[in-house]
């Protein structure tokens, strides 16, 4: 069989692609290996309608929805290859070989935290990386922000908002006198100490012998592709402030490759479950544009 799309990835942005899809009669098919980015955290907040939700329950019910029509197909299994041929894409899983007209990639990215004993496990719990995520449920805390660069500045500058805030500096990043004085302005603390562990809720341990007990904890990630297929696939990147994303066009999600799309985490700089939903929005509608006026597949 050959389905019209593939949508390789079943978290927000490509169940909402696949549902755009599904809606329009044609048959679809998402490959997807169970690694939601969002995994670590419990709840998801800033999502109309879903607002304090369970990030697993708004996905399962997505797939459920999606299923319900009789056109959609789902396949547990991981994407390791795609390959072009006379026209249409050839997909390779870790189980099967799997053929589609159009392709749209919303693989996600792989969050690379900094190197701190316990930051790890915390992650998605007690350490984020979005204030408008997280920050409302710390209750106007003590909010810590961890450097890992120059772009932990505007967290520390934004979080005071959220909370209480203490910039640790982590030798990652020192900042300059004008900004200590917009950081003094904001009322942040600056803590220069190396720190040495996270501990207990949030606690960070400094290698002074201090511990400064945190609510909550912010830092910012880098990212890398979770998949190669985008690369395998010759498509174009950018390079965004914490990696690389897939370059795409903004209104169609196409990318440089004819007949391939990108959503979501992998094809945009900021990551969100809203935009990830709108973003696969876009990307669904655009493929199926191009399924019904491919003369135009190029050009869109």
């Amino acid at each position: 069989m050959t389905y019209d799309v593939i949508v390789i990835g079943g978290s927000y942005a490509g169940l909402s692609a696949a549902t755009q899809i599904a809606r329009t009669r044609r048959p679809v098919l998402v490959i997807d290996s169970g690694q939601r980015r969002n995994r670590f955290a419990t709840h998801s907040h800033g999502f109309l309608g879903q607002d304090g939700r369970a990030a697993a329950d708004i996905a399962a019910d997505g797939k459920e929805q999606l299923l319900r029509y009789p056109n959609a197909a789902w396949a547990a299994a991981k994407a390791l290859n795609i390959k072009k041929e006379e026209g249409s894409f050839l997909i390779q899983t870790d189980s099967e070989l799997i053929k589609g007209k159009r392709v749209i990639l919303a693989t996600g990215v792989v969050d690379e935290l900094p190197a701190i004993e316990g930051l790890k496990e915390r992650w998605g719990k007690t350490v984020f990386h979005c204030p408008y995520c997280h920050g409302y449920e710390l209750n106007a805390g003590r909010i810590g922000v961890i450097a890992s660069g120059e772009l932990s500045m505007h967290h520390a500058q934004m979080l005071p908002d959220w909370g209480t805030v203490t910039l640790f500096t982590n030798q990652s990043f020192i900042p300059d006198e004008a900004q200590r004085k917009t950081l003094f302005d904001r009322g942040v603390t600056i803590d220069e100490n190396r720190i040495r562990r996270i501990s207990g809720n949030a606690d960070v341990e400094l290698e002074d012998g201090s511990t400064k007990q945190m609510n909550g904890l912010f830092t910012l990630s880098h990212t890398r592709m979770a998949s190669p297929l985008a690369e395998q696939a010759g498509c174009a990147f950018e390079a965004g402030p914490l990696g690389n994303f897939i370059q795409v066009d903004l209104m169609t999600r196409k990318t440089s490759v004819p007949g391939i799309y990108a959503c979501g985490d992998a094809a945009r700089a900021m990551g969100n479950v809203a935009l990830a939903v709108a973003d696969g929005a876009q990307a669904g509608v655009g493929a199926h544009f191009s399924l019904l006026f491919p003369e135009h597949m190029a050009d869109q």
